[in-house]
């Protein structure tokens, strides 16, 4: 039986005004009922900022530095760390945001100005926060559709982009510039443990993953969300990135 948690930090967010982000982040998280978190993220405007603070401050703080001495401290294996601290911050760009792409065509911006992260009492980051929150979807997405059938704009909170092609390389464009500083930030702090195309493959691999997964939990097509998965890995290969551990561009099926 599922059991279905009442997290206090989701009870506390005071929506305003419901847009598209607050519908699909709600139906993101009942893919896990018990752990409410992990799917789907929050509206910064909606909540306290305590215990969060803004992805890009990886860069300028030792934010990083005393995550990955806090890790070696515990399990006394860098590599170990590093590639955790890789899958983290994969999962926070562009891990959050792959099951909605798959499974409603929309998608928030994986921008690092865009992303806010909150911590626990041991300092783990275990949600995800958007400043902006308006969302891209696809033209026959049913919010579009809806706004356009009583003439209101279709700009409240959620944009068209022209198809899956562009959203998905929107998607690639946006989380390749967050992911690219953050991994060198920190191959860095790990001392070059484990290299930066490693950790492309890292985030290769848990889109693999996902795309495996999320139908499942979801109940949805197979087939069109691994064709997003898929079209998603072939636009961060065409960006340059090892996600398949190669440089070569390729486009077979979610191959890692």
């Amino acid at each position: 039986m599922t059991v279905v948690i009442d997290d206090p930090l989701i009870a506390s967010m005071a929506i305003r005004r419901m847009l598209p982000i607050h519908e699909s982040s709600r139906r993101l998280r009942e893919l896990c009922r018990e752990c409410p978190r992990v799917y789907g993220v929050a509206v910064m405007g909606d909540l306290s900022r305590r215990r969060w603070w803004p992805l890009a401050e990886v860069l300028t703080t030792d934010r990083l530095h005393r995550m990955f001495q806090a890790g070696v401290a515990e399990a006394d294996s860098p590599t170990a760390v590093t590639r955790q601290l890789a899958a983290t911050l994969a999962h926070v760009v562009v891990g959050r945001v792959l099951p909605l792409l798959m499974l409603e065509g929309r998608s928030w911006d994986t921008g690092l100005e865009n992303l806010w992260v909150h911590v626990d009492s041991e300092g783990a980051i275990d949600w995800v926060g958007v400043a902006d929150p308006c969302l891209r979807a696809l033209p026959d997405d049913p919010s579009l559709v809806a706004r356009r059938s009583v003439g209101r704009s279709a700009h409240d909170g959620i944009v068209a982009l022209p198809g899956e092609a562009a959203l998905t390389t929107w998607v690639a464009h946006r989380s390749h510039r967050a992911l690219g500083p953050l991994f060198s930030r920190l191959a860095e702090v790990g001392g070059g443990a484990v290299p930066v195309p490693a950790m492309w493959h890292i985030t290769g691999g848990m889109v693999v993953g996902a795309a495996t997964r999320i139908p499942l939990l979801a109940r949805s097509s197979e087939i069109v969300g691994m064709r997003r998965a898929q079209a998603l890995l072939d636009a961060l290969v065409d960006f340059g990135v090892a996600v398949r551990g190669t440089s070569r561009p390729s486009r077979k099926p979610l191959l890692n």
